[in-house]
């Protein structure tokens, strides 16, 4: 169910201190989710989670992250010099991926971060640009049918992420060739999976591909990486994943495959699951209309949050000091945008609406500031983050128009 660990209180706090809209993150709540997975995965000393930048690419939150003894997975040259800027140490670097252009590549094995290729035809590339190094992952997709929870990674088949099983024995070869002695292999075959054993099914592929190639290729498994795709409640009905049971499940399957061994280390790229409970979204009421429907517009567009715009996501709203008050009105709570898919939500179930409303959108702490965009001239808002003992400390400011100009060549 969606996060109600803040008060009220704290959102209008925050909203006398910053203009609207904002995005407001709880340290707290992200420093004891990384402490749970942690936990749930100690049984293997070389677990390691890689925090997926690209859902939150915030150098204060990425901070927390490091401070936690989480990684960094990058997927772009801009996302491997962040994780430069914070020092971070290449073997807690994860550069994965698609369509790698070469450059990216060589920045990559300049900061001796660990490369996972997405393509048979990305090792030809990599040996040309920074070198094949001692130990490369390969992502590898099992085409597997799998029941979709959502429209965002689509079927195995369709996805355009990693190769297929007979392209892995290949491509070790040619890495082979190049002096790569060990391997990992990186599977994510679902988005926003709900089932506490997706996780332990993605290991069991990993693990029977990875000893079934050690003994073809006689290179060794040095990791699975189980990648990200873990999911959370955003709907009122659904309960938070039990990662402890999530870390036991994959645990079993790990003895069933390696018996006594002990020297594969699990990795994982969770973005969402570590910090999209603790984000919000923080906007006003600003305009009601009635025509064929009741509208509620707000002072934010999905050019702060695009994903009901994106892919019909879901995010639960409430209006701050109306939590208890009957859901007896429907609207269309939209923002500015000359777009008709700029909603956040349709036909749905609120108290009544006046403006001046504060409306808190919840789950919003990944994939959410950082999808953000211009369109319209709509600028993206700040980011604010409440820290562990209650403050607030703007840790990126609203967009201005002078940023919106600041590219233009004369």
């Amino acid at each position: 169910m969606p996060n109600f660990t803040l008060d009220d209180s704290v959102f209008e706090a925050a909203a006398r201190q910053f203009p609207t809209p904002f995005y407001l993150y709880d340290a707290r709540g992200i420093r004891e989710t990384v402490r749970k997975l942690k936990a749930a995965f100690a049984w293997n000393p070389g677990f390691l989670e890689f925090y997926a930048v690209k859902a939150l690419p915030n150098p204060h939150i990425l901070s927390i992250l490091l401070e936690e003894g989480c990684g960094l997975d990058c997927s772009s040259l801009t996302e491997l010099m962040l994780a430069q800027r914070l020092n971070t140490p290449g073997e807690n670097i994860m550069f994965s991926a698609n369509a790698m252009p070469g450059e990216e590549l060589a920045f990559a094995r300049q900061l001796n971060a660990r490369v996972n290729l997405d393509d048979l035809h990305d090792v030809a590339t990599l040996a040309q640009c920074g070198g094949v190094p001692e130990t490369v992952s390969l992502r590898v997709n099992p085409g597997l049918a799998i029941p979709l929870t959502n429209d965002i990674m689509g079927d195995g088949k369709d996805a355009k992420f990693g190769m297929t099983p007979a392209q892995l024995r290949p491509a070790l070869e040619a890495l082979q060739c190049h002096g790569a002695a060990g391997f990992g292999l990186h599977a994510m075959t679902q988005s926003n999976a709900l089932d506490e054993t997706y996780l332990s099914q993605n290991a069991g592929t990993l693990l029977k591909l990875g000893l079934e190639l050690e003994q073809q290729t006689g290179m060794r498994l040095s990791y699975i990486n189980l990648s990200g795709g873990l999911g959370i409640p955003y709907y009122p009905h659904q309960q938070p994943m039990d990662i402890a049971r999530v870390g036991e499940h994959v645990r079993k399957v790990y003895e069933q495959a390696l018996g006594r061994r002990k020297d594969v280390r699990v990795f994982c790229e969770l973005g969402r699951f570590i910090t999209g409970p603790h984000g919000f979204l923080v906007t006003r009421v600003i305009h009601r209309k009635s025509t064929w429907r009741e509208y509620a517009g707000l002072d934010a567009s999905a050019s702060n949050l695009m994903r009901p715009a994106m892919y019909g996501a879901y995010h639960h709203i409430h209006i701050a000091g109306k939590r208890e008050v009957p859901h007896d009105q429907v609207y269309d709570v939209t923002g500015p945008l000359c777009e008709n898919n700029d909603k956040f939500a349709i036909q749905r179930g609120l108290p009544q609406v006046n403006i001046g409303d504060l409306l808190i959108i919840h789950d919003t702490g990944a994939h959410g500031h950082a999808m953000g965009y211009q369109y319209n001239g709509r600028l993206r808002g700040a980011e604010v983050l409440r820290g562990e003992y209650g403050s607030f400390r703007l840790i990126r400011r609203a967009e201005t128009p002078e940023d919106y100009f600041s590219t233009l060549v004369n």
